[in-house]
Parts: C-alpha cells; structure tokens; sequence
C-alpha cells in the first residue's frame, strides 16, 4: 500500500517551496490529503499568493486566541506603530507567536518583579583562551530563582491564559483551519478533554462533529489515503463479452460506432464498483472486453478466468461462477450472487379426472375424527330427547335412524325436527358451529383443487432426460456444459444458446421436434429467466455451487479486502438497490405445486375439543339428574340383582317423562275448567300410565 495522507511539519521556508512542489506534481489533486502543524498556520498571513493557492484544501491546527477587550485595543496600538516604522509592508497581522512573546515579556517581567531589583547580582564568565568577546558578558547569580518564578507565573495575557509546564506553553484550546481562497476557515475546536466540537459550547449531543471540508481539488468526498501501488498503472480488469444473453443486463460491452471503443456495464459493473468504493484504499482501474478484433468473444469463461493465470489481466468481472477447476489458478472472492445450477422444463398440468377428488379436502384422520364426533354428537342428542320429544321416539329403527341423520342433516341445515330439552339445544348450537366451519373449510379447499391445478415438470428427473436421449440446452461459452457432460449426457445432445428467446423457442418445441427438453443454467440467469416467462417452466434445482464472485491472481491482497466489503455491503440494501435498478421489482414465479395441501385433524382440533366437552358435560348431567331421580329403583327391592335393577332403569329411561312440559295435553281456554284430552286415544302410554292419567283427570 502506498499512503496519500501527508503530514507536514516544516518551517515557513520549507513549507512553501514543499508545496509549490507539490502543486507542480500534481499531489494536490482529488484523494490527497495534507494535514500542517501549527508551526505553519500561525505563519500563513506571511506567505506570498502563489504558496498560498498552491495549499487550497489544506487542513490545519493552530492555538485558539480568545477575542478580549485588551487584545482589541493592543492590536490597534501594534498596526498603528507597526505601519509608522514599516511604511511599505502591507501585512501588519499579529500571529499567535508574537502574542506569546509579549506574554512572554510579561511573565518575565513579574517575576523579576517579585524577585526585587536589589537581588539581581551579576557575575563575569570566566576567560579562555582565544576567546571572543561575547565571553565578557555577565550572568546573574539569581538566574535559577528568576526561572522558577517564571514557570511559576500564571497570568491571563493577551493569547489567553498563560502558564507554562516543563518549560512549553500549554494551550487549552485548538483550532483546526481549512486552506480556502486566500486564506483560513474555521473547521472545528479541539480541546484534551472534549474532543472535537464545531463551537466552544461542548455540547454531548453532537460530538467529533466537523463543518464541511474542502479537500484538494476542491472535492468534498474525504480522501482514503491509500492507493495499490501499480507503478503508476490501472488495474486491468477483464470483463466477458456476451452476445446475447446480456438481454438480462449482468454485463453488456457496447462498442461506440464512431470511436471504436468499448463501453462496459450492467449489473455485475456497477456491483464490483460499490464494492471497489467501499475499500478503506482507492485502487485505479480500467475495464478491457475479453474480446476479438471484430467485436465478437473472444473465449469461454474458463478461458477468461485463465487469462488471469496468464498476467494479460489482474482480475475479471463478470457473472463467473466459482468451482472447483477454476480456483486450481485464481483466486476468488466471497460470492455476492446466489450460486447453484437448475434446469427449467415446461409445466406438466395434473389431470383433474379422479371420481374421489371430493375426498381430497380432508386427510383421512379428519374425516373419521368428523364421522366419529357426528355419531357421538347424534347419540347425545337422542338420550336428552328421548323421553321428552315424540320425533326421537319410536322403534330401534327409527332410534338409530335420528342418532344418524339429526346432526348429519345440520351440515346442509336441513334439519325440521325441534329439540326440547336446553341442553340439547346448547349441544346443537355448538356443534352447528363446528359444522360451519367445517362445511366452509371444505368448500374453500374443494374450490382450491378444482380450480388451480398442480403443476409438475414434463421431465422429473435428470436421469430420465439420459435415459430417453432428449435434448438439452445451456448457455454459450458456461462451464454447464462440462457440468453435463460430467453428469453422463451425450455430447451430441448438448445445444448451446446465445439468448433467453432462442431457449424459450426450443423449449416449446420439445426434444422430438428439434428442439430441448430441458435447459441448464445458473441460478441468476434461471431467476431472471423464469421472471420473463413466468408460468410457462418449473426450476428444478440440480447442482450446488458457491455463486457468483470476482477472480483475483492467486495471493491477491485485494481478495480479502474485496470479500470483506462484500460481507459489508450485502447485509445492507446495496444489493437490493442495485437489482432494483437494473431488473425492476422481479415478480416471484408460482411454486410448482399450487394444489392446496388437504386439511388436517390438527387443523380443527380447538374446535373438536370444545364440541366434545359440550356434548360431553350435557351427557353427564342428564345421566346425573335422572338417576338422581330415580334412586327408587335401585332401593325398592333389595333381592333384584344388579342386572335386573339396570334393566328397570333402562326400561324407565325408554318410556316417555310425564312431567314435562310436552306430554301436559291440556290448555286454559279464558277461564274455563281444564279439560282431559283424549288420553284413551294415545296409544303409546302403557295400561298403568293410562289408568293413573283418567285416575287424575277425573279428580280435577
């Protein structure tokens, strides 16, 4: 690496001979910088013009020199002796050195002040030999006492506050100055304790903050400072030449009609570009097309990489895929492009004509689940209605025919019968619920797979493709055809193509007309490619590699700072941005099975816990208050065997329950006495029940 940041520290002299130097040698230009000590800036007002225009974009530090009251006045008594003396000098400005001496004279003079006069005591220097005549001056014996007093002196002069440590001036505050036009802008402060600010007021909220800075040659991008040497040469970057699938934009190489010269973009340029921006050095570059004189390419890809190897270039762009081969002679970065090789076919649309497709909606675990509930739900139902509703009643067939159909009619709602009981009717609201759920559920499925028909690709496999002989497509001048070749395809069924129509002709003409049965390519070109003819093809992913990179001679520095601005970039939107702009927004293709997945008992089972814990407690407490009821059975004879006892309770629980509501055939007709009707004529009481009900009516 060779540096482009510069730090002077000359005197005035030597500065400005340095840069009208480097001013004439062209170092003053876009991606230098120049930083100067303060021993230069103080002395800037003392430099001629020409120094001074040669020092545009300079950066600069010098003490800051609070404004006062005291410095004001002085500055006009120095300007006005100044131009007395000095008549034809035009510069009359005080500089940070000429404030400090007369601080300095200052100091000196309260100390000898505090010293006293009556303690200054010369004495002479002792004489040598052939010495001069400044021997003979005179030194004071106090002189150790007049230091120590002066290193001591702390005095606010006119460059602020003044004191001295180790024998330096100490200066609290900096100044850091940009060289414009004839002269100085202030940038920002700088102080030990705060750091970097753009005023004095230090605030938290925006620290290390500059003002905008003008660099050499007058460019406001701050300059990297670190340049590849190339021995005054650009990198000669080979780029590939397509001569017809650059349709998609990864790389076009354009030749200017009139010049005669190659112009080079595209997606892969301007990525290796944002890149290239993104390294802490600048490295200059040049694209060249790997081309022949007539415009045409010039090589395969591998090829291109092994010109590289060969020194004709110091790295390729492209969309070259790294493998295995090629990294035997170059080296390649991290890749910024998803790699892998597919093969597109054409759709294959699976038939509808299956006569149990009505089946499909549902797994088989969710229709028995459904079919079991519905039974379990219908015999719930007919035990709390059985002794209260005459549509429950009659013979075991009619029992069994109601269990069935009384919850299955709830799935059209066709059902007529009225339920009674309230637990009944809180059983039926749930599971009515479960069924609409399950009848839309099934309708919205049924509608899926009749609607939308499941694709699947013509060709399967790969190995049907060798087995039948079709022909098969790749692009001009890609590894895929050794890839294929490697994969046991005969050489003679491999056809290359220059552009996505030629393979979407070949591909609708199918492998017995002429055409292809399936075409290979990378998995950059297969997402562009399917984005243009989206509906038609399936990808089917064949071949794993590890993307798309850049190719560096082997031992490259810039391999690894490359893939690190890779790593960088490509966790950000950069990547994002940049196919944006060169692909639009890529409208994702259908999978290829569209069919909706059948439906699960998982997928219903919160409702099918709920249903069955309603069905269930209305169950248990029905069972619950009629064996509460009863009890007399069970405790009037304590002979019967338990056998007998629950054939009673059966027999019970099938005749009708008198005390409801529904079997008081009676009705108040405006005041009128109750009147019996037509017990006699109901014949599905039992002779005992009969009697007991004329028994009753008769004493009413």
């Amino acid at each position: 690496m060779s540096t482009r940041i510069f730090i002077v520290h000359l005197s005035l002299s030597l500065g400005s001979r340095l840069f009208l130097k480097v001013k004439s040698v062209g170092m003053m230009s876009e991606e230098y910088a120049w930083i100067t000590s303060y021993g230069l800036m103080n002395l800037l007002d003392s430099m001629d013009a020409p120094v001074i225009a040669s020092m545009q974009g300079v950066l600069g530090v010098k003490p800051y020199i609070p404004r006062s009251k005291e410095l004001e006045d002085f500055e006009v008594r120095w300007k006005r002796y100044f131009r007395m003396k000095n008549p034809y000098i035009e510069k009359t400005e005080l500089n940070a050195f000429g404030l400090w001496a007369y601080d300095t004279l200052w100091s000196l003079a309260m100390a000898t002040e505090r010293l006293g006069i009556t303690n200054l005591q010369f004495k002479n220097s002792a004489v040598r030999k052939n010495a001069t005549a400044i021997t003979n001056i005179r030194t004071s014996k106090t002189g150790r006492e007049l230091l120590k007093l002066i290193l001591d002196t702390k005095l606010t002069g006119l460059s602020g506050d003044f004191h001295l440590a180790n024998g330096r001036l100490q200066s609290a505050v900096f100044q850091i100055l940009n060289v414009i036009g004839k002269g100085e802008r202030q940038v920002a402060f700088w102080t030990p304790e705060h750091g970097i600010s753009q005023d004095l007021k230090w605030t938290s909220e925006e620290p290390n903050k500059f003002r905008s800075i003008i660099w050499p040659g007058d460019s406001t991008i701050i300059p990297k400072g670190w340049q590849m040497p190339r021995n005054g040469t650009k990198l000669r970057v080979g780029v590939p030449v397509k001569n017809g699938f650059n349709y998609f934009k990864l790389i076009k190489v354009a030749r200017d009609p009139y010049t005669k010269k190659s112009q080079v973009s595209g997606y892969c340029i301007d990525v290796f570009r944002s890149f290239m921006k993104a390294l802490p050095y600048v490295v200059p570059y040049d694209f060249f097309p790997f081309e022949k004189p007539d415009g045409s390419s010039a090589g395969s890809y591998n090829d291109l990489a092994y010109q590289v190897y060969l020194q004709k270039f110091d790295a390729v762009v492209g969309d070259i895929t790294i493998t295995a081969n090629r990294s035997l002679y170059v080296d390649f970065t991290l890749p910024y492009s998803e790699g892998g090789v597919s093969m597109i076919v054409p759709m294959a649309y699976e038939g509808r004509k299956n006569a149990w497709i009505f089946l499909k909606p549902l797994t088989k675990d969710l229709w028995l689940t459904s079919a079991a509930f519905l039974i379990f739900t219908g015999l719930v139902i007919w035990v709390l209605e059985h002794r209260i509703n005459k549509a429950f009643r009659g013979p075991p067939s009619q029992h069994v025919g109601m269990i069935c159909w009384f919850p299955l009619s709830t799935i059209v709602f066709a059902h007529r019968e009225r339920v009674v009981s309230n637990l009944t009717r809180f059983v039926v609201t749930i599971w009515v619920f479960v069924v609409f759920v399950l009848n839309s559920s099934y309708t919205a499925s049924l509608s899926s797979i009749l609607t939308v028909a499941s694709l699947q690709p013509a060709v399967p496999s790969i190995q049907e493709l060798i087995e039948n002989g079709y022909n098969v497509g790749y692009q001009q001048g890609s590894f895929i055809a050794d890839l294929l070749i490697q994969l046991e395809f005969d050489e003679s069924k491999l056809k290359p193509y220059n552009s996505p129509d030629e393979c979407n002709d070949a591909l609708l003409k199918g492998s017995q007309n002429g055409g292809i049965a399936a075409f290979f390519d990378t998995s950059t070109y297969i997402k562009l490619f399917l984005a243009q003819y989206c509906g038609n093809y399936i990808a089917v992913p064949i071949h794993k590699t590890d993307g798309i990179g850049f190719v560096f001679p082997k031992g490259s520095p810039l391999v690894a700072d490359v893939s690190r601005a890779i790593l960088n970039l490509t966790e950000g939107n950069m990547i994002t941005e940049i196919e944006r702009s060169h692909f639009g927004v890529l409208t994702a293709c259908s999978d290829s099975k569209k069919s909706s997945s059948s439906l699960s008992f998982n997928d219903f089972r919160g409702l099918f816990i709920i249903t069955g814990s309603v069905s269930g407690f209305a169950l248990f407490t029905f069972l619950a208050v009629f064996l509460y009821n009863h009890m007399h059975v069970f405790s009037s004879s304590s002979e019967n065997t338990l056998w007998l006892r629950a054939r009673r309770i059966f027999k019970q629980f099938d005749e009708r329950d008198l005390s409801s509501h529904r079997f008081k055939k009676t009705k108040i007709d405006r005041g009128k006495p109750m009147e019996v009707i037509d017990v006699k004529a109901s014949p599905e009481l039992s002779n005992f029940n009969r009697r007991k009900c004329l028994r009753k009516a008769n004493t009413m």
